[in-house]
C-alpha cells in the first residue's frame, strides 16, 4: 500500500514539473530565456517548451508602448532662473535581450538621463524662451534619449513637458505683465472700433452729401429741360403764326392777280404791309426808291377809292 502512494506522488511530482516547463506567451509580451544561467533565447507569443531545472524565464517583457511620469526636476535658464520642470516620457521596448542585460534599472536610468538632458538644454536658453518653445525643447530631449537609450532596447517615442514651474516673483511679474498687455489690447480695440465708427458716420454723410447733390442736379437738368420745351414750344407757335400770316398774304396777292390787278395795286398792297409794320415797336423804317416813286400814284388811288 505504501509503495502504490509512493509512486502516486512521484507521478503527481512528474506532473506538476511537466506542467511548469510548458509556457504561454501572451500578446504584446516577450520572455528572456536562460539556460544554466546563460542567455538562451527571447518567447515571442504562443505556446513555449523548456528544459525543466535546466531553463528558466529570467524576464518578462512588456512590449507595449508605456508612460513614466517624472518628478519636476530645478534646473537653471541661461539668465540665471531657477526653476522646476516636470516630464512625461513615452517609451516602448524593441529588445527584450537588451533591455534585459543593458542596464540594471531602466526607469532610473531614463528619469536620470531625462534629468540631465533637460538642465543641458534650459541652461542654453533664457526665462523667455523656454516659456515659449516647449516643442523645441521635446523635440531635442526626444532625440537624445533615443540615441542614450538605444544599447539598451528601449526607443523614446515621445518626450512632453508637463508643467513649467518658474519662482514666484517671476509668476507675478508675469501676471502684471499679462494684465498691461491685455488691458493694452483692450484700448487698442476700442480705439479701433471708434475710428471705423467715425469713418462709417463719415461715409455716411459723404453718401448723403452725394445723393443731395445727384438729386439737386437731377431737378436742375429736368427745369433746364423744361425751359428749353418752353421756348421750343413757343418758337414754334411764332413760326406757325408767322406763316399762316405770310400764306395769307401769298393768298391775298394770289386772289388780287387772278382779280387782274395791275403792277400799280400790287405796290399799293406793299404799302400797306408797311403801314402795318409802322404801326408795331420799330421807330425807324426804310422803305425803298421804288415805292417812294409811286407815293403821288398811291394818293390818286386813294382819291379814286372814295
Amino acid at each position: 500500500m505504501s509503495g502504490v502512494v509512493f509512486i502516486l506522488v512521484v507521478l503527481i511530482l512528474i506532473i506538476i514539473l511537466l506542467a511548469s516547463c510548458v509556457k504561454i506567451v501572451p500578446q504584446a509580451h516577450a520572455y528572456v530565456v536562460e539556460r544554466l544561467g546563460a542567455y538562451q533565447q527571447t518567447w515571442p507569443v504562443g505556446i513555449h517548451f523548456k528544459l525543466p531545472l535546466v531553463d528558466k524565464v529570467a524576464k518578462k517583457v512588456i512590449l507595449k508602448e508605456q508612460v513614466v511620469d517624472f518628478a519636476p526636476q530645478p534646473v537653471i535658464t541661461k539668465d540665471n532662473v531657477t526653476m522646476r520642470i516636470d516630464t512625461v516620457v513615452f517609451f516602448q521596448i524593441t529588445d527584450p535581450k537588451l533591455f534585459a542585460y543593458g542596464v540594471e534599472n531602466p526607469i532610473m536610468a531614463i528619469e536620470n538621463l531625462t534629468a540631465t538632458t533637460l538642465r543641458n538644454i534650459i541652461g542654453e536658453m533664457e526665462l523667455d524662451q523656454t516659456l515659449t518653445s516647449r516643442e523645441v525643447i521635446n523635440t531635442k530631449m526626444r532625440a537624445s534619449l533615443d540615441i542614450a537609450t538605444d544599447p539598451w532596447g528601449i526607443k523614446v517615442n515621445r518626450v512632453e513637458l508637463k508643467n513649467i514651474i518658474p519662482p514666484a516673483a517671476i509668476q507675478d511679474a508675469m501676471e502684471k505683465q499679462m494684465k498691461a498687455e491685455r488691458e493694452r489690447r483692450e484700448a487698442i480695440l476700442r480705439a479701433e472700433g471708434e475710428k471705423k465708427s467715425t469713418v462709417l458716420v463719415a461715409e455716411g454723410n459723404k453718401e448723403s452729401a452725394i445723393l443731395e447733390a445727384e438729386a439737386e442736379k437731377q431737378s436742375a437738368i429736368l427745369r433746364a429741360e423744361a425751359q428749353k420745351e418752353k421756348m421750343i414750344r413757343e418758337a414754334e407757335g411764332e413760326a406757325e403764326a408767322i406763316l399762316k400770316v405770310q400764306k395769307a398774304t401769298a393768298d391775298g396777292i394770289r386772289m388780287i392777280r387772278e382779280a387782274g390787278a395791275d403792277e400799280a395795286v400790287l405796290k399799293l398792297k406793299s404799302l400797306e404791309a408797311f403801314e402795318k409794320a409802322a404801326d408795331g415797336q420799330a421807330t425807324k423804317i426804310i422803305i425803298p426808291s421804288e415805292i417812294q416813286g409811286l407815293a403821288g400814284l398811291a394818293a390818286s388811288a386813294k382819291e379814286i377809292l372814295k
